[in-house]
């Protein structure tokens, strides 16, 4: 059996790629890590005129000229995976930006299909183009789409179908005399023959070895070139590309009406702008955060689960059953009791972590989908900037409220190592999981005084740290750039789709945590082992004025910071806390140690030194924190 044919599917980021590679191959993408980096490529199946295709869906690119290790990898891709198709989607409304993409990827002779996506978008700004015969002066397909709406799906299923009868398409842009002298002359392909001219190091290096005679040739035409021309080669190049997309696009256009300012390219603007735009960020936290996850989930879907569901309906009967097939009571407890698999690791899974995750999710996904995190990344930039950080750090920092662990992952996206770090050490220490999150603001949404204090500090330590951070690690700071997608309404079948996904996985990541941690908190109470670990933590609780019983739950809070946070919601609920302690508790709680999970992809993105000196550090920020919040507490005489 043949190796089964590749389609590629390529584009700048927020154009719909991976909304057009879910309607192909029907599902969520399989993800793996590219060999030799970190970064995550999606590949799925599909099938098309009876014939079995794998749909790989790559990061988001501009060019053949890499900036970003995401854009190396997709360009790697395209050029050693032999595509039988490269599907190019670009925003329509964008297509005379995003056309000089397309230019580049005919002239690697690739078999191309170029797809129009967000047409609504475009036919609102009255922009129509004649498809036909942008087909014909591109010289390849064109479809036009719709992704959210599953319009164009069939469309490009049929071209794929012919894609055996695809000829390569016969445009060519023709650059300046003594460039085009010496493509012809270089002994290239005209693509690297290009690439060389524009400076790119990964090309050059790779003719360095495998054509070292030939590039000792090249090297002095390539400077007389340079001495030639009073502009770098890599703009004249970018240039002749802009200048033909344009030509084009003006060819194909049949109607351009001049926008009319309507409500949503108002409320567009408003989202970027300085006051409104954090006006309305301050709405987003508080109906999607605070009174959706925090009140709804943590409230009451929490309360339900956790009274009726597990306190009447499951736990009972469940500790019946387990005493009359157990008549050891060290047996029962493994699972009932304080420490039980059901009693504990189950309760805290189901029953007052997943409401919130659930909701977390819901609400991410409504971001994702509207368009507004891309906005919201804009609206941030400046702000970031003095800590170190590019509007691109949003993405894996709200990503952080959801999940650390995924989070993590996620800054492997940002443009910089010294970013990168700095995006690591603020999700390790100041940005609390939605698990974490809600059960927080559980706990605190009766008392807003100290929510109030509770929000201030930790955002206090946010900017410190990342004050501090940008000052002392060296680099440069980072440059930001971010296709805005339209601002639209989200499918409601999608926003469920992706809620369902994340809590599948969150469930698949957390229960076995759960349940070891579980099963290590009975062993450790039968051994000995936890009451020594809470003797030992006797100075240092009470340096933060927190009573002895607090252990256990920082104990817990180390295997993962949700299930700290769900020991915490237990002791406050039944008055074991006074509100002083319970402001230190939480505030150390929020920046205590990342969960094993976190702890350990933390290992795998930034090397074992590094993340060991990133925990050492969130560590003594912590307990330096509640140590000088206690302090001041009693200084003052402050009682909550």
């Amino acid at each position: 059996m043949g190796e089964i044919k590749k389609i590629i599917i390529a584009g700048n980021p927020n154009v719909g790629k991976s909304v057009i590679f879910n309607a192909l191959t029907g599902s969520y993408a399989t993800v793996s890590n590219y060999p030799g980096t970190t970064v995550e490529v999606f590949r799925g199946k599909t099938k098309a005129g009876g014939e079995d295709f794998e749909v790989v869906d790559t990061p988001g690119m501009y060019s053949f000229v890499p900036v970003t290790e995401e854009e190396r990898v997709s360009r790697n891709i395209i050029l050693a995976e032999k595509p039988v198709l490269v599907i190019h989607v670009i925003d329509t409304k964008n297509i005379e930006r995003m056309l000089p993409f397309t230019i580049q990827l005919i002239e690697a002779r690739l078999p191309v299909i170029l797809v129009l996506n967000i047409m609504d978008e475009a036919d609102r700004l009255g922009l129509k183009l004649n498809i036909k015969l942008l087909e014909e002066q591109l010289g390849i397909p064109v479809v036009s789409s719709i992704g959210t709406m599953g319009k164009g799906i069939t469309a490009i299923r049929e071209k794929i179908t012919g894609y055996a009868a695809l000829e390569a398409s016969t445009l060519k842009i023709v650059y300046d005399p003594a460039i085009e002298k010496f493509i012809n002359d270089s002994g290239l392909d005209r693509l690297r023959a290009l690439l060389v001219l524009q400076d790119d190091t990964e090309i050059i290096n790779t003719l360095k070895k495998e054509k070292k005679t030939v590039f000792k040739e090249l090297e002095p035409k390539i400077e007389k070139l340079r001495e030639k021309y009073a502009q770098p080669l890599s703009y004249l190049i970018a240039l002749a590309r802009q200048q033909s997309a344009t030509g084009i696009v003006e060819e194909a256009k049949e109607k351009k009406e001049k926008p009319a300012g309507n409500f949503t390219e108002k409320l567009s603007r408003l989202t970027m702008n300085t006051f409104s735009g954090y006006i309305l960020l301050a709405a987003v936290l508080y109906f999607g955060l605070y009174l959706f996850v925090g009140k709804f989930g943590a409230g009451f879907l929490v309360d339900l689960m956790e009274k009726k569901v597990f306190g009447e309906w499951l736990i009972p009967p469940a500790a019946k059953f387990i005493e009359n097939i157990f008549p050891w009571k060290a047996v029962q407890d493994i699972f009932i009791n304080d420490y039980g698999i059901v009693t504990l690791g189950m309760r805290y899974a189901f029953a007052i972590i997943l409401p919130i995750v659930g909701t977390f999710f819901f609400v991410f996904a409504i971001i994702e989908d509207t368009g507004y995190l891309p906005r919201l990344a804009m609206l941030i930039d400046r702000a970031f900037k003095k800590i170190g950080l590019s509007g691109r750090a949003v993405i894996p920092l709200v990503l952080g409220l959801g999940c650390g662990t995924m989070a993590t992952m996620v800054t492997r996206t940002l443009s910089t190592k010294r970013e990168r770090l700095i995006a690591t050490l603020l999700l390790a220490l100041a940005i609390p999981c939605s698990a974490q999150l809600g059960v927080i603001m559980a706990i605190l949404s009766g008392l807003p005084v100290i929510l109030f204090i509770w929000l201030a500090v930790i955002n206090a330590v946010f900017i410190t740290a990342g004050i501090l951070s940008a000052k002392i690690l060296p680099g440069e700071a980072p440059s930001f750039f971010m296709e805005v997608p339209p601002l639209r309404l989200p499918k409601l079948s999608n926003l469920f789709m992706k809620t369902y996904t994340r809590m599948e996985w969150y469930l698949k990541e957390v229960m076995p945590v759960f349940l070891a941690v579980s099963l290590l908190m009975w062993f450790a109470d039968y051994s000995g082992l936890l009451k020594l670990a809470i003797r030992l933590s006797f100075y240092p609780l009470s340096v933060l004025g927190l009573p002895l019983s607090t252990a256990t739950v920082f104990i817990m809070g180390f295997f993962r910071r949700d299930y700290g946070a769900a020991g915490l919601y237990d002791m406050s609920r039944i008055g074991l806390l006074t509100h002083n302690q319970m402001l230190v508790s939480v505030v150390v709680m929020t920046l205590f140690l990342p969960c094993i999970a976190q702890l350990i992809m933390m290992i795998k993105e930034r090397k074992l030194g590094t993340a060991m000196a990133l925990t050492g550090v969130v560590t003594v920020i912590a307990f330096g924190t509640g140590f000088i919040l206690n302090l001041a507490l009693n200084i003052f005489k402050i009682v909550l």
